[in-house]
Parts: structure tokens; C-alpha cells; sequence
């Protein structure tokens, strides 16, 4: 791995090792080191690691063995208190969306907000912002068991996003949705980007990592893969 890189990644991993008992090798001697305003796409099929990687990322997730560092931080050394803090830089957009409950759609996405005390008015306003972006107009005040699940996924989408936050993992962000509610994530993508979040994006997608310039990495067996190449390797994702 190339040391200056190493010292500008926002997200690295060196010789990571996930195994969930009694032997599932999830990830593998996985090595990756992704810049500040990136944006990576994980590919690749159904318990390849993709998800495991990005439970990995927020901590989620502890891994086996190998170094994992998340904004200058060694998750494996890490205090409670600045784990916390690493975590208000993350937003995530499960596949199983994780909304709460008992909490409307307005009370869902303004929590990661909350947390870090931002005022009220920015607040609303912000959420009527990503409510308008995602199609979701007048369901502020419904509660997420009253939403499709298409609608249900953009809600997760808009908290993940609410906070502008420096890094954004996002586990199947299209796969309810149609091709038009697509095209609006997507665009929310873009604009998250260009204001300088780092993007993480696990999909199956063809028309999601082909909208973007951007790196495509695929996973096979919990191992990085090459186009060129018959079978999995180890690889560095730089």
C-alpha cells in the first residue's frame, strides 16, 4: 500500500479478517484505503462480504483480525467517547432500513440531527428539503409501518443524509425502488458529494455505480476480485 495514500485515506483497511462462528469467512485479508470525497461502489453477490464490510466501517461489526482506521481513528484502540464521535460522522442507510417505530418520518430523520444539537428551524428546514428530494411530500407527520417499503427506504436514505455527514455507507439504497425514486437517490448522492461526503455504496445496481466516475470494487467470497482475473485476490482498493 502506498504509505502517503495511507496517511490521506479517511477509511483503511489492512489485512482485515471477519469469521462469524463456528467458520464463516466473511472478509478475508482485505486491504483498502479510500480518500476524503471519494465514492466506492461494492459489488457482488449475496454474501460476498459487501455488508459485512460496511458493518465494519461504523462499528458495527468487530473484526477477527487486521486494522481498521475511520477518520484517523483505530477502531480496535478507540475510546467509548471518541467512538461516539466517529459515529456522528457516519451516516447509514441500512438494507433493512432500522427506522424507529414509534417516531414519525419527521422524528426519524431528524435524530442524527438532533444529536448534534442543530437548531430547530435548520432542522424542519432540512427535512423539508429531503422530503421534497425523495418524493416523500406530506409524510413528515406518518409513522414508518403506514409507508410502502420503497418509501420506508428514502426515509433511511434521508437520515443517512440529514447530517451532511463526512462519510455515507448505504447498503442496497435502490433495491425497492423504481427507476424514478432511483434517479432521486442517486442525485441526492451527487449533491451529498459534491459538498464533500465520502460515499460507500453496496449494490447490485448496474445503473447506480455506472451514474458516477467513480470506483467499482467487487467482492467474491469475502476476497477483493479483478475483471481480468479467474479468482479472487487480495487487493487494495486505491
Amino acid at each position: 500500500m502506498n504509505v502517503q495514500q495511507s496517511k490521506t485515506a479517511i477509511i483503511e483497511f489492512i489485512k482485515v479478517n471477519k469469521i462469524y462462528p463456528p467458520d464463516v469467512i466473511a472478509l478475508r485479508d482485505v486491504s483498502l484505503a479510500i480518500k476524503p470525497g471519494e465514492i466506492v461502489f461494492l459489488t457482488g453477490m449475496s454474501g460476498a462480504g459487501k455488508t459485512t464490510l460496511l458493518k465494519l466501517i461504523c462499528a458495527m461489526e468487530q473484526p477477527t483480525k487486521g486494522l481498521i482506521e475511520v477518520a484517523g481513528h483505530d477502531l480496535g484502540r478507540i475510546s467509548l467517547k471518541n467512538m461516539q464521535l466517529v459515529r456522528q460522522k457516519i451516516g447509514m442507510a441500512y438494507q433493512d432500513f432500522k427506522l424507529l417505530p414509534k417516531l414519525t418520518v419527521y422524528q426519524n430523520i431528524a435524530m442524527p440531527m438532533e444529536i448534534t444539537f442543530t437548531p430547530p428551524k435548520t432542522i424542519r428546514d432540512r427535512i423539508n428539503y429531503l422530503l421534497d428530494t425523495l418524493n416523500l411530500h406530506g409524510k413528515a407527520d406518518i409513522k414508518p409501518d403506514k409507508l410502502s417499503r420503497g418509501e420506508q427506504q428514502r426515509v433511511a436514505i434521508a437520515r443517512a443524509a440529514a447530517n451532511y455527514p463526512p462519510i455515507l455507507l448505504a447498503d442496497e439504497p435502490t433495491g425497492n425502488l423504481d427507476r424514478e425514486n432511483s434517479d432521486l437517490v442517486i442525485k441526492l448522492f451527487a449533491q451529498l458529494n459534491r459538498a464533500g461526503t465520502t460515499l460507500i455504496i453496496a449494490t447490485h445496481d448496474p445503473v447506480l455505480y455506472k451514474s458516477y466516475p467513480a470506483q467499482t470494487l467487487e467482492l467474491s467470497q469475502g476476497q477483493f476480485v479483478f475483471k481480468d482475473q479467474a479468482t479472487p485476490k487480495t487487493a487494495t482498493g486505491e
